[in-house]
């Protein structure tokens, strides 16, 4: 036993780099289970692992200096969280399209610039009065607090699935306000301590002009540039992952070196020209991106969080406690209210937004870094120990307000855009990739039955007889970027590929995956199912198969031409499915089930169907066999 503990404590640091991953993984999957903001379990674990073992005296120890811990994190762990962030929002800006910022782009505009003057004067003031900070240091926390961020906005939307046009407000808001953030508290910084107050208007204009020039040209330069080499080839595709991470850290790392805090402008203006030109695809790119990212997230929250003492949160008391309730409560709706005056914004979106605003990893990466910038200006020229006092206080305010942000907004955002009727999170709505008689009969079903469809199709004939019908259609391919960026998917959440052709269902289910999900992309069985590896789709290509191994598109024509009809059943303790099964045989397949809270399932052949009472069923059954029969029990 003391062999294995020495053992462990040679190698500590080994087993924390394994361990760190290992826990955020399993804390994001249990977040994704229990529908729970994962930052809040991330940020737990992080305190929990810290109470035991911290990542400062882990690199002191593996150093083998006796220097403060605080400084061994300055100079170790600081340039990994800055690396991190930076990819981070590169990922994030590789989502950002100008399209989206059609119906909600001025808003957004006057969000990071307007809201973001107001919360940092107002988050400056609750500072002062409620926490008793020194004016200066208050006007750093001010500028900290000022970003929100991808790292916990982009989770949230996920958990609450608001409406296209809000969702793209939050997210451009969420990855632009982030190096303004960042950069505005290098300003104050560099205004009211690097420079004493003595700084001119002029110098601190001169420098925010340089750091977004700096961003602007090396940004657009570099995307410009990696473009080019897809486009040309100069890069084989399975180096475009990598090669687009490291020059984005390079970017970044220039940048800084440049002009101080540029690199997050940098990599962020870089993500967005990327993700808004149209010469290559980087869709691959972006997918390995957000794998990257969700790792780094659950590796960092943890390593900050472990750096945080819970006692210094708690001993913030009564004034931690209002400030926290004031930035909520007061700051955020404010800013909102005053940036969207005029904005196209609808009353019920800006209520939205005023109570959406969790602060994440850009916000503890800063804040960490300046107070540790503030410790020796502390000992250079502000010796005054209140002062220092008040310098150590910034890392648990702000994790603070990450912490109570989070939280509040994780608790009650999701219920708060649902009684505004903005979000639908679990959307029971279905996208149909064709618009032939036989999906129309099937879609007009599902429709009466309460549940969105839209049809998408390329023959115009067939989308007019759709609307004709009463169908929400439109006349398009379902692989083309116009359904996935320019259609408003708001109460859809599923994708039923059932056109003719079994190739453009399966690039379809592929496509979609990443919106819906894998396991709401569903197309039928193909012509070929069962015939070998030689001529039949590739499983890895398929959406889970529909309805019955038999029922493949000719099939499912051939029985609409027989007079097959889509009719709804209800099942009751008196007319079970058994009985379904006795009137209608075995030709009739179900092809969805209406539970009694009405959730729409759709039969596929990995989920037999096993119908109860209380449920409705859409099925396709033969006419011959209702009329063999007196009363039904069918609501057609």
């Amino acid at each position: 036993m003391a062999h294995f503990v020495e053992h462990l404590r040679e190698h500590a640091f080994f087993y924390y780099l394994a361990g760190v991953p290992l826990l955020g993984i399993a804390a994001q999957w249990l977040a994704w289970r229990l529908r729970l903001p994962s930052i809040l379990l991330l940020l737990g674990i992080g305190v929990a692992v810290g109470s035991f073992v911290s990542p400062d005296e882990l690199l002191a120890h593996l150093a083998d200096v006796d220097a403060n811990t605080s400084e061994i994190g300055s100079r170790v762990l600081f340039p990994i969280v800055s690396l991190s962030v930076a990819v981070i929002l590169f990922e994030g800006g590789l989502t950002l399209r100008f399209h989206e910022l059609k119906e909600a782009g001025s808003g957004v505009l006057r969000l990071v610039t307007i809201g973001a003057v107001a919360s940092w004067t107002l988050t400056s003031l609750a500072a002062v009065v409620l926490l008793g900070l020194d004016v200066r240091i208050a006007a750093l926390v001010g500028a900290i607090l000022v970003v929100t961020g991808p790292t916990v906005v982009a989770p949230m939307l996920r958990q609450i699935q608001p409406s296209r046009r809000i969702a793209s407000a939050v997210k451009w808001e969420g990855i632009v306000i982030d190096p303004i953030g960042a950069i505005l508290a290098v300003l104050v910084f560099e205004f009211v301590f690097a420079h004493a107050g003595h700084a001119t208007f002029g110098a601190i204009a001169v420098m925010l002009l340089k750091t977004t020039a700096i961003g602007l040209v090396i940004g657009v330069v570099t995307a410009g540039i990696l473009v080019q080499a897809v486009k040309r080839y100069w890069i084989p595709d399975f180096l475009h992952g990598v090669v687009f991470l490291t020059v984005a850290m390079g970017v970044f790392a220039l940048s800084n070196l440049l002009q101080e805090e540029s690199g997050l402008v940098t990599v962020t203006i870089l993500g967005i020209a990327l993700a808004n030109q149209k010469s290559v695809s980087i869709h691959h790119v972006l997918e390995f991106k957000e794998h990257l990212r969700v790792l780094l997230i659950s590796c960092l929250f943890i390593v900050l969080g472990s750096r945080v003492d819970p006692m210094n949160v708690w001993s913030l008391g009564f004034g931690g406690a209002a400030f926290l309730a004031s930035m909520i409560l007061i700051v955020r709706p404010v800013s909102v209210f005053l940036a969207t005056i005029g904005s196209t914004l609808t009353v019920q979106e800006r209520v939205f937004l005023s109570f959406l605003a969790p602060r994440g990893i850009v916000a503890a990466a800063v804040s960490s870094v300046f107070a540790l910038k503030l410790a020796s200006w502390s000992g250079a020229g502000f010796s005054n120990a209140e002062f220092a006092k008040q310098a150590d206080a910034i890392v648990p305010i702000t994790f603070l307000v990450i912490v109570g942000t989070v939280f509040v907004y994780g608790i009650f955002a999701a219920p708060l855009a649902r009684w505004l009727k903005l979000a639908d999170p679990n959307p029971q709505g279905i996208l149909f990739a064709s618009a032939e008689p036989c999906i129309r009969e099937i879609a007009k079903q599902v429709q009466s039955e309460g549940f969105t469809v839209l049809l998408v199709d390329t023959n115009y004939g067939y989308i007019a007889a759709a609307k004709m019908a009463g169908l929400p259609a439109e006349c398009a391919s379902i692989l083309s970027d116009h359904v996935r960026e320019e259609l408003d998917l708001s109460g859809i959440g599923r994708l039923l590929a059932v056109t003719a052709n079994d190739e453009v269902n399966s690039l379809a289910v592929r496509e979609f995956a990443f919106l819906f999900g894998r396991v709401n992309v569903y197309q039928l069985t193909p012509w070929d199912e069962g015939s070998g590896k030689r001529t039949s789709i590739s499983e890895h290509l398929r959406g889970r198969l529909l309805f019955d191994e038999t029922l493949n598109h000719d099939a499912l024509v051939s029985r609409f031409v027989r007079g097959f009809q889509v009719k709804t059943t209800k099942l009751t303790d008196e007319f079970t499915y058994k009985d379904f099964r006795a009137r209608y045989g075995d030709t009739a397949i179900v092809l969805f089930v209406i539970d009694e809270a009405k959730k729409l399932e759709i039969c596929s052949l990995e989920a037999p169907v096993d119908p109860k009472a209380g449920q409705s069923m859409i099925a396709l059954v033969e006419p011959i066999a209702e009329s063999a029969v007196g009363t039904t029990e069918e609501q057609a």
